[in-house]
């Protein structure tokens, strides 16, 4: 890669590993095919293969070569990261009925809710399989336990969406469990494969569960002020959706009685019309909740990059912080 190609961090962190994620490109194709049902590897190959930047295997890898590891199963491990997330994403996408992914049509467009789901299955049951291969039941037990905690995110953000009562204590708990819990799995596995110590991988987990939290803030806050070209979704799909996201529930807390009335017609009832965005846009403006937002993300990346220091000097330790820098630098 040239200079230019390699000047954002994640770009860093993918030549460094390069050799690593190749070999998981490798593994993933191998795991996802299917002797029986050719649907299986087609709709996976949409995500799979859809240039997305691979940051939760990436992570896995970068915090296995970080603590020192020299042996195989970190590429099993980022493969089930991978399988896991490209799971929840099938299923994500049926749930919120959402057309574009990555600047793609959606799975669940192209074939149909039937087969979304059910890929979507095989790729967590394949996730099992590969983190079963490295012998490790505490590596078992952190990426299970990550699988059932996106799980339990996920319904609780259906429960709470669309109920203006949502509060930022429930928002953080929805996303520590649907988006946190991944990135800091993959992280504490990393360092677990590597047999690092305690400390150690206790600071990779708080990396990644920081990061993981500041990923989805600004992800939410990109839906009101990103560009679609880059973010790779439509803007106001969240509000499309009826999302209840942070900055919505801060300028709920805001708002007089009109303003109320207008957040419970178009995210309690769905009554949405033409200038509705717009609308509630300015109310985000107006109340300063983007900015604010803005600040818990910065927030989110400092904690990321403070988890780091106990562990050692590396050009990894340095791409993993400047990284946290670049998922808020997103906003700026």
């Amino acid at each position: 890669m040239n200079s230019e190609n390699i000047a954002k961090p994640h770009e860093r962190l993918a030549d460094h590993l390069a050799e690593d994620l190749v070999a998981v490109g490798t593994l993933i194709r191998e795991r996802m095919a299917s002797k029986h049902a050719p649907r299986i590897p087609e709709v996976t190959a949409h995500l799979v293969e859809a240039g997305g930047k691979r940051l939760r295997p990436m992570l896995t890898l970068a915090a296995a070569r970080l603590c020192g590891y020299d042996g195989p199963y970190h590429i099993h491990l980022a493969a089930t990261v991978e399988f896991i997330h490209t799971a929840t994403l099938l299923h994500d996408d049926v749930v919120d009925e959402s057309e574009q992914r990555r600047g793609r049509p959606t799975a669940n467009l192209l074939w149909d809710n039937q087969s979304s789901v059910l890929v979507g299955d095989y790729l967590f049951a394949r996730s099992f399989q590969l983190m079963t291969e490295p012998g490790s039941m505490r590596v078992m037990r952190i990426l299970s336990n990550a699988a059932a905690t996106i799980a339990e995110g996920e319904v609780l953000q259906l429960t709470a969406a669309r109920n203006l009562a949502t509060t930022e204590e429930v928002y953080f708990q929805v996303v520590g469990g649907k988006t946190a819990a991944l990135f800091s799995a993959a992280t504490e596995v990393g360092g677990v494969i590597a047999e690092a110590p305690d400390t150690l991988v206790r600071a990779l987990f708080d990396y990644g569960d920081a990061l993981g939290v500041a990923f989805q803030v600004v992800d939410d806050l990109l839906d009101y002020q990103g560009q679609a070209d880059t973010t790779g979704k439509n803007i106001g799909d969240d509000f499309r959706e009826r999302k209840l996201t942070l900055p919505v529930i801060k300028a709920v807390a805001k708002a007089d009685d009109s303003e109320r009335a207008f957040w419970v017609r178009t995210i309690e009832k769905g009554r949405q019309e033409d200038g509705d965005l717009d609308h509630a846009v300015a109310l985000l403006h107006k109340h300063g909740t983007l900015a604010e937002t803005q600040e818990n993300a910065l927030s989110w990346a400092a904690k990321a990059k403070a988890a780091l220091a106990p562990l050692p000097e590396h050009d990894i330790k340095n791409m993993l912080s400047d990284l946290a820098d670049y998922v808020v630098s997103r906003i700026s």
